[in-house]
Parts: structure tokens; C-alpha cells; sequence
């Protein structure tokens, strides 16, 4: 039988809205799989909203990759509106039918990589003031050269990724590890800012996994479950 939630607060809605944060290579994806089998296993619906996966700005965002026309407002705009129609027609529909929604990746994300390539951090903070604050997130905080190594070992280094599109370093490595510093330290300025359950990424699979089931458990038994 589905299991359902109770409204939080006043946002309005009965679902959940957890979100998972880090640079790429932290594992993200593998946690945010794991945690929707055993929520289901316990229940509830869920649905998992990727980073950039709009059907209706995704491609262009990545024709303007291609063609390297991203200015730094241009790269901020065109995420923010793949984000409100992701929100539009997935996140909020599936809050409001009482779901638990997992993103993959949240404005936190635009806060760290946006600044990091010129842009305010008030203007970006301005941009995505629509977006509704989640209940958990989690932050995956990882070494530089430990992501170094899992990039190189799986999908290899992307040239936005590395930072190359803003002139950090000529040389793909330096300019990776240059840029992933400066966006772990942007992350490392919000932890408290916006209260992440931050979760050393070094751990293993099964006790990253762990941490984020505890903490749910425990946001749910404050009084979200009936």
C-alpha cells in the first residue's frame, strides 16, 4: 500500500523535496538510485529530476555548448529556465500529488558554478527566487584529487566541467582542479547558509547510503508520515 505525507509547512504541498549536491564524480547519481529502491521498497511514489534534462531547453543548452556562445548570464539564463520547467511540469506537479521528489542537482548547483564564472551571487540568488526550498539537502563533499581520479576513470574530463570555457588553465587537469576548487569552496559557503547535510563523498557507497536513510528517516519521524 503507498504510504503518503503529510504537508510540512506552509509551502503548500504534501510531498517531499530532497536534493542531492557535489561536484561531478561525488556520486550523486548512484546514491539518488539507491535511495528511490528503498523508498519504494518502503512505499512511497517517487520521482527523480535531473540537472539540465528540460525537453524543451536541454538541446539548446548543449547546441550553445557546441558552439561556445555561453557568456556567463547567457550559461545562468538558459539553466534557469530548463530548471523552472522541470519545476513547472515535474517537480511541482509530483509535490503536489504527495510524492517524494529527489533532484539531481538543485540551484544550489547555478549559486556555485554560476558565481565561480563571473556572475553575482545576489543577481543569481534573485534569478532563482521562484524555486521552492527543499526539505533535505544533501551535500557530497569530495577531494579535488579523488574526483580527479573518478572523472578520468569513467566519462573522462568535460571541457565546462574543467573550466576551460572561462581561461583558468591551458593545461585539461590544472584548469579541473582550479575550477572544482573554487566551486567546492562557493559549496562550502552555503553548508550553513542553507543547513546542508553535508556527507563525506571518500565514504563508502553503503555508508554514504546509510547517512542519507538516517537523515530521512529522521526528518520523516518528526512528524511528515501519517
Amino acid at each position: 500500500m503507498k504510504r503518503e505525507l503529510r504537508n510540512q509547512s506552509e509551502k503548500g504541498y504534501p510531498g517531499l523535496l530532497i536534493s542531492i549536491e557535489g561536484t561531478d564524480g561525488a556520486g550523486r547519481t548512484t546514491q539518488i538510485e539507491r535511495l528511490r529502491s528503498w523508498l519504494a521498497i518502503e512505499g512511497y511514489g517517487v520521482v527523480i529530476s535531473e540537472w539540465k534534462t528540460s525537453s524543451l531547453i536541454a538541446n539548446a543548452i548543449d547546441l550553445a555548448k557546441e558552439r561556445n556562445l555561453l557568456h556567463a548570464y547567457t550559461f545562468s539564463l538558459l539553466y534557469a529556465s530548463d530548471f523552472a520547467d522541470r519545476l513547472e511540469h515535474v517537480i511541482l506537479p509530483a509535490l503536489k500529488a504527495g510524492l517524494i521528489v529527489l533532484t539531481d542537482r538543485y540551484t544550489y548547483t547555478a549559486y556555485a558554478r554560476d558565481v565561480v564564472r563571473g556572475v553575482s551571487p545576489e543577481w543569481i540568488r534573485r534569478l532563482y527566487d521562484f524555486a521552492p526550498e527543499p526539505d533535505l539537502v544533501f551535500y557530497l563533499n569530495m577531494p579535488v584529487e579523488i574526483l580527479l581520479k573518478r572523472i578520468i576513470a569513467s566519462s573522462g574530463l568535460d571541457y565546462y566541467e574543467s573550466g576551460r570555457d572561462i581561461g583558468l588553465s591551458t593545461d585539461f587537469y590544472e584548469s579541473f582542479k582550479i575550477y572544482q576548487r573554487k566551486i567546492i569552496s562557493e559549496y562550502s559557503k552555503m553548508e550553513k547558509e542553507y543547513n546542508f547535510e553535508t556527507i563525506d563523498g571518500t565514504l563508502s557507497i553503503e555508508a554514504v547510503q546509510t547517512k542519507m536513510r538516517k537523515a530521512i528517516k529522521e526528518f520523516m519521524d518528526s512528524g511528515v508520515i501519517r
